[in-house]
């Protein structure tokens, strides 16, 4: 497994080792001494998976609060997706910013996201499944959204806005300003 960083400090993308022949393909999607090997320290307690009908499905910009928030591995399996990591960690000199990595079932990358970051994605092709290994369990209570058309993040999609499908929950979610957030750079990151 191959280990690249991205401008976000600690959000990385694991490229792991195909191997190919005439049959198809094996690779190794996860390793714990692979990432410990790596001191990224992460212990996954649960596995999470989406699918996608339709293209231009956007699901985000989520992220779960302290003390239950989330480190996130995503990985398409199948179709491709434009995955979406926003700092929110007050404090920091990139909060505010934007990443995006297309993640697919062709180039088979994978995006960590650690915790004070917001996620989402939006879909490039039809029937796309995902899979998110987490490190905490999910807290309803701390489940919180930031707004994907907020003009302070300027996120560029490179599609109509009419054209995506959203839920409500993520359509109506509350600007960067606005959010409850409480993440702090260098703290509790």
């Amino acid at each position: 497994m191959k280990i690249k960083k991205t401008k976000f400090e600690d959000v990385l993308i694991v490229e792991p080792y195909v191997f190919n022949d005439e049959r198809g393909f094996f690779y190794e999607s996860f390793s714990q001494k692979t990432f410990f090997d790596n001191e990224l320290n992460y212990v996954f307690v649960q596995d999470n998976q989406s699918h996608n009908k339709f293209r231009n499905t956007f699901r985000g910009l989520h992220y779960q609060m302290q003390p239950k928030s989330q480190t996130t591995l995503v990985r398409v399996i199948n179709g491709k997706i434009l995955d979406i990591v926003v700092d929110i960690r007050k404090g920091s000199p990139s909060y505010g910013e934007y990443i995006t990595q297309v993640l697919s079932d062709e180039n088979n990358l994978q995006l960590l996201i650690p915790k004070g970051f917001a996620h989402g994605f939006l879909t490039l092709t039809d029937n796309v499944n995902i899979l998110y290994k987490m490190d905490d369990y999910y807290s309803p209570e701390l489940d919180r959204i930031l707004n994907f058309s907020d003009k302070n993040i300027n996120l560029n999609l490179n599609t109509d806005l009419d054209k995506i499908i959203i839920a409500d929950k993520d359509k109506n979610a509350l600007m960067l300003n606005e959010i409850e957030n409480n993440f702090i750079y260098g703290v509790n990151c």
